[in-house]
């Protein structure tokens, strides 16, 4: 049946033998303009979208797509979709992709031909020559095609390729014409409900789903309703299946079958998915006799099982019960529960794994029964189910609809070069390559952050009650706190953070308060897996009203920063990556798209490069994936002898914001900051917060000058922090300058004289009347010159109340307006410089809450974000203060700054008299060019 002339250049050209790789991604995805659109065309049908499609086949370059399926997913189009001319639609595996092509060049296609229908925007059903009622399966030799018209009991064959929209069928069968649904019989002519046709050798194979059988025609049919040869999973053509399930026996034997949904050859073997118990058969050679038994199967023990995931017989136990009893996993590499297709290329075996959400992949035919898959697609590992797992707050399901994710596969077909993979619920095709494993499957990362934390959560709701006690937890070290009457569930979540953080914190993790989810955060210290083990734990004193629960037993999530917000710089880490070391020009005002003979594709988008090597490459993704919560990602590569590799694509989560912190070392975490002081000149910072209620009055006071304003009736706190600048702004003998601070209403105050002499000027807010407006300074006085820029050093340390600036990558979209459109993929961010994220920016520094002055893209920087933080005033020394930044539930590194104690308890910081702003650094945190540098990110 298969045809592969059209594609074997392609082949050759990657090397046929390249093998598929546990939990890869899909290279392209057809039916969807992105890989997670799911777009249903709002009721409407149309050429460029599929529906629920179930049904595939390939021969000639030409894939034929049935639009409907049998799992009750909708919509249900009621057709069959030709793409022809497949390799000439999309760029294959090594074609060089043009920049600027479009949001997703390995998406969508377009079909030139339906059937079923007589146009692209109609799905009616018809019981005609022309016409289908929810087609399942279509197959092809290259000249004729059969399709699988389930709901009608029959199979419409073509005997040419259709190239005209609605052509009509030239023959039926399992009916006496083409308008007839005869009552249910069983016969050699019958057909009830079949799911699966195909060709091979001139023979037509029939899956009659439930008649629970196999039909074999020995020759094509050329007349209506011609009677099948031979018969396979009964003992005669006129056996009749037990209709009510709950009364038929399984009796699963090697020659019996219950719902067989495909059938498929390779024109030595048969392959026979039986559905029902949760096998697949395989004949060694194509059966001549009827009920022939077959030789192997695969997904039980033996041929007269028929367990869906039958582990405790196929898998190896993953520990004991409480009662000392072996446990086993709920799936692994050996079993199937309810598979739908298995298609061989010859030498390998594809099963779509339907009820674990996987295509299953055997490197060569198996010879004996219950084998292990090699390669897994769909799915992480051979245990997991990630689109049926659970997730919770801190742990959204990105995989939802995926690149890497195969819901419910249906069928499968192969060109030579490439596996498509039916994907019903999302309503697409997905396309795997197999290419060079050089890039892992958790190979992509955030360049600033590396790795992901663990997190849990502490989840506080009932009755604040005073007396109340709380007790949290971690790893046998308990954490108490005491509810107050005046307590909020806010005021709890800060203070029982507190008790965890207070000192040098707790060795484990780092609690951050979150009050919009009435939860404090549990972040690991240490990133990766290590932090899955940090158990977690709640209990409250008797009759407590107050509630608090742990989000599990242990943190949960740990492992690499494979997260990724748009327009962040990425490390794809590997092996032979690049014949060579280069770093891109950083002067020039946009990234190259190619560096040492590399191009980088994220949903087919070339992306900009930073640096290549043998082992990393960085690059920056594109903004254009913010309408996605997963991307696929790959490498071209250019080799010094000039051959062409291209790595497995990866499938790449993608959120809106999920920030990393650049680090100035490599080595293990948390690693010190990249981290710099803010300003030459002391600094200062008034929150205004509250409600504006006319009469007010709102007061800054600057050593003995009063600076007040009346709350007017349309007044904002906006509006009352620009009366109050402008009063201040006004008096030219004012020691210092008063401006806005970032996204929130906060008064920024610094000196008009660099150095520490403006240290000594003293602030002070007060907000009278009815106080709906609240005023209040973050410290006494200015503070902490120091020279703008110059690096926080254990000699030159930041101090509590100072103004520091660290550099972050993962921050996602900007505003306002003009700075989003500013910020373009692969050009250097040219303003305005006060932008914020879209995502509220919080952090924590050395234990304590730090003020975010601002955090928007850095001018002058590709995917690069300033981060400046005002430091709490009562920090006290430590020269491996833990800082992060929040955005929403993600939690960035942990990376150290040095804390300086001017007050004893540490080395005094130096004085730095600063008469102008040192010089920025030259080139921004990622961009650097030394190989040790560029390993940090």
């Amino acid at each position: 049946m298969l045809k592969y002339c059209a594609v074997l250049s392609l082949c050759a050209a990657i090397a046929c033998s390249a093998d598929f790789v546990t939990g890869q991604g899909a290279r392209v995805v057809i039916g969807q303009a992105t890989f997670t659109a799911q777009d249903d065309g709002n009721g409407g049908v149309y050429q460029a979208l599929l529906g629920a499609a179930g049904g595939l086949a390939f021969a000639n370059n030409t894939l034929f797509v049935t639009d409907s399926n049998r799992l009750g997913l909708t919509p249900l189009n009621n057709r069959v979709v030709i793409y022809q001319n497949v390799s000439g639609s999309f760029p294959g595996p090594t074609d060089p992709i043009a920049p600027f092509t479009g949001r997703c060049p390995l998406c969508g296609g377009k079909p030139a031909v339906v059937i079923g229908q007589p146009d692209f925007v109609t799905n009616t059903f018809g019981i005609t020559q022309a016409g289908l009622r929810i087609p399942t399966a279509v197959a092809t030799d290259g000249t004729h095609i059969a399709v699988a018209d389930t709901a009608s009991n029959r199979v419409l064959i073509w005997n040419s390729i259709p190239t005209v929209n609605g052509q009509p069928a030239d023959v039926v069968v399992g009916q006496p014409d083409f308008t007839t649904v005869q009552a249910v019989v069983v016969n050699n002519k019958s057909l009830r409900a079949p799911q699966g046709v195909w060709f091979q050798n001139g023979k037509l194979y029939v899956a009659d789903t439930l008649n629970n059988r196999v039909l074999i025609w020995n020759s094509i049919p050329k007349q209506n309703n011609a009677a099948a040869d031979i018969v396979l999973g009964q003992a005669d053509f006129n056996t009749v299946p037990q209709i009510d399930l709950t009364k038929a026996s399984l009796n699963a034997q090697s020659n019996t079958m219950l719902d067989p949904v495909a059938v498929t050859s390779d024109g030595t073997r048969l392959f026979v998915t039986d559905l029902g118990h949760n096998r697949v058969l395989i004949w060694n050679s194509i059966p001549t006799q009827t009920q022939q038994p077959a030789d192997v199967e695969i997904g039980q023990v033996d041929f007269q099982n028929a367990i869906a995931n039958d582990t405790s017989h196929l898998c190896a136990s993953n520990g004991t019960d409480s009662t000392g009893a072996a446990t086993y996993p709920q799936r692994c590499a050996k079993t199937l529960s309810f598979p739908r297709f298995a298609l061989s290329d010859g030498k390998r075996l594809f099963v779509a794994d339907g009820g674990n959400d996987r295509v299953l992949v055997y490197n060569t035919i198996p010879t004996q029964s219950a084998p292990a898959a090699d390669q897994i697609l769909g799915e992480p590992d051979e245990l997991t189910d990630l689109v049926t797992s659970n997730t919770d707050l801190f742990h959204p399901l990105l995989n939802q609809s995926a690149a890497n994710v195969t819901p419910t596969p249906t069928a499968l077909a192969w060109d030579g070069t490439n596996l498509y993979v039916t994907d019903p619920s999302n309503r697409r095709v997905l396309v795997f390559t197999p290419a060079a494993p050089l890039v892992p499957v958790n190979g992509v990362r955030n360049a600033a952050s590396r790795e992901i934390f663990a997190l849990g959560a502490i989840t506080i709701g009932g009755t604040i009650h005073a007396d109340d006690q709380i007790t949290v937890t971690i790893n046998t070290r308990p954490y108490v706190y005491k509810v107050l009457k005046a307590d909020t569930i806010g005021t709890i979540l800060t203070a029982l953070a507190g008790v965890v953080n207070a000192g040098n914190g707790d060795v484990d993790v780092l609690a951050v308060p979150e009050p919009i989810l009435s939860a404090v955060k549990l972040q690991a210290r240490k990133g990766g897996t290590d932090g899955n083990n940090i158990a977690i734990s709640t209990t409250l004193s008797t009759n407590a009203m107050i509630t608090a629960t742990a989000s599990g037993s242990t943190l949960a999530g740990g492992g690499e920063a494979t997260v990724i917000a748009p327009g962040t710089i990425v490390s794809f880490f590997g092996t032979n990556l690049a014949s060579t070391t280069v770093s891109a020009d950083l002067s020039a005002a946009a990234l190259p798209r190619e560096l040492g003979g590399v191009q980088v594709y994220i949903d087919g988008i070339r992306a900009p490069v930073l640096m290549v090597s043998p082992t990393q490459v960085n690059a920056q993704v594109p903004f254009e994936v913010s309408d996605a919560n997963s991307s696929s990602a790959y490498l071209r590569i250019q080799n010094a002898d000039g051959s062409v590799t291209v790595t497995t694509a990866v499938g790449v989560p993608i959120s809106q914001q999920n920030p990393g912190i650049f680090a100035a070392t490599d080595g293990t975490e948390p690693r010190v900051a990249q981290a710099f002081h803010g300003s030459s000149y002391a600094t200062g910072t008034i929150l205004i917060d509250g409600s504006a209620v006319a009469g007010d009055v709102a007061s800054i006071q600057i050593e003995d000058r009063t600076y007040s304003y009346t709350v007017q009736s349309d007044d904002t706190l906006a509006s009352i922090r620009d009366a109050l600048i402008v009063l201040i702004n006004s008096n030219p003998q004012e020691r210092v300058v008063a401006s806005a601070a970032g996204a929130f209403t906060r008064i920024r105050l610094v000196a008009k004289v660099a150095g520490p002499e403006g240290d000594t000027i003293t602030i002070g807010a007060v907000a009278s009347n009815n106080t709906s407006v609240s005023v209040g300074p973050t410290n006494d006085h200015l503070c902490c010159a120091n020279r703008e820029g110059s690096p926080l050093t254990l000699a030159n340390p930041a101090v509590g109340g100072e103004t520091i600036v660290v550099y972050a990558t993962g921050l996602g979209l900007v505003t306002p307006e003009e700075a989003k459109n500013a910020a373009v993929t692969g050009l250097k961010y040219s303003g305005p410089v006060l932008n914020d994220p879209n995502s509220f920016v919080s952090s924590l520094a050395g234990g304590s809450t730090a003020n975010v002055i601002s955090a928007g893209l850095a001018v002058g920087q590709v995917g690069v974000y300033k981060v400046v933080l005002e430091l709490n005033s009562g920090l006290t020394y430590n020269p491996l203060g833990q800082l992060t930044i929040s955005q929403d539930i993600y939690t960035s590194n942990i990376v150290t700054i040095p804390i300086g104690n001017s007050q004893g308890g540490g080395p005094t910081p130096q004085a730095v008299v600063a008469a102008q702003p040192a010089a920025r650094p030259s080139q921004s945190p990622g961009n650097r060019s030394t190989q040790n540098e560029r390993r940090s990110h």
